[in-house]
């Protein structure tokens, strides 16, 4: 059995680089696969591990006090959800272009009480996902706004325009994202505009999956390794929402287009990956560089083999 962890914290890290170098020491000789980010403002990180390294990961990142509070949620799967250990520096953990101070963020929620709020929401209440769109199509809260813009540098501009739209005296902002990272950025963004009640769902879909179950949610979790999409819970209230781009037919699976100049995530049917040997259109299949396609269940993203 292998563990997935997804965690973020953050801390005052004086020397990225050389946070780099002790987690790289510390999985040397570790069964220990990952994706971790570390910035001078903390460190944002996905992993999945033996169950003893976990174990041993998790009791030597509390012992560090820039990290003894970090919260790591925990996930069971059968093998591995990541190809290879990635540590690097990232100037930003959240792409933002700001420095919001965390203090002036929204209030947070436990996943029982956002249940609870979930349950009583008015006219007034706006549900806020703050995910990308392709995360937000295999699943979402019932009821919630998806902000239609390319890249979420654009939300301080799209909080802007929402100030116009709704009363930010008035207006109840619940907003919610996978972990809990990208809201303790974009809530304080919605305070600076004046928006007065904003809540933020405390460790994000995951924790609230782990703690609460499905109640209210659509579909599955779209989640960044091998996996893809998960159930948010294992109460057994699976369903699927999200639909092939070909043909409509019910699907949660996602693919990478074979044409490698195009590389697009979409969500796709066997039966249509087939038909259009893994291309996202007609037009991709008549491409100079198409992989072959393989078929299976439920893919693993693509990587060009000299990154493995």
């Amino acid at each position: 059995m292998i563990h997935v962890l997804a965690y973020y914290s953050f801390a005052k890290i004086e020397d990225p680089a050389l946070e780099v170098k002790r987690h790289k020491q510390f999985f040397l000789d570790r069964d220990i696969k990952a994706r971790i980010y570390i910035s001078q403002d903390g460190i944002n990180g996905q992993m999945s591990a033996s169950v003893a390294d976990s174990l041993a990961y998790q009791e030597w990142m509390h012992a560090d006090p820039r990290f003894e509070n970090v919260e790591f949620k925990i996930h069971e799967h059968p093998e591995h959800a990541f190809p290879k250990v990635i540590v690097k520096v990232r100037k930003q953990l959240v792409a933002l272009d700001q420095s919001p101070d965390l203090a002036d963020g929204g209030e947070h929620l436990s996943p029982a009480l956002w249940k609870e709020m979930l349950e009583t929401k008015g006219e007034e209440t706006l549900l806020l996902d703050v995910r990308n769109d392709y995360e937000w199509e295999v699943g979402h809260f019932d009821g919630a706004d998806l902000p239609r813009f390319k890249t979420f540098r654009q939300f301080p501009k799209w909080a802007q325009e929402l100030k116009k739209q709704r009363d930010p005296k008035k207006t109840r902002v619940m907003m919610y994202c996978t972990g809990g990272i990208r809201c303790e950025l974009y809530s304080v963004l919605l305070k600076k505009e004046g928006f007065e009640q904003v809540y933020q769902l405390d460790g994000g879909v995951i924790k609230y999956g782990q703690e609460v179950g499905s109640d209210h949610w659509k579909g599955k979790l779209f989640v960044f390794d091998d996996r893809m999409s998960v159930p948010i819970s294992t109460d057994g209230k699976e369903e699927v929402i999200s639909h092939c781009i070909h043909c409509g037919t019910l699907s949660d699976v996602y693919y990478n287009c074979a044409n490698m100049r195009c590389n697009e995530l979409f969500i796709g049917c066997s039966a249509c990956a087939e038909k259009l040997y893994g291309c996202c259109s007609a037009r991709c299949t008549e491409a100079d560089h198409v992989r072959p396609h393989t078929k299976g269940e439920r893919p693993k993203p693509f990587r060009k083999k000299h990154l493995l």
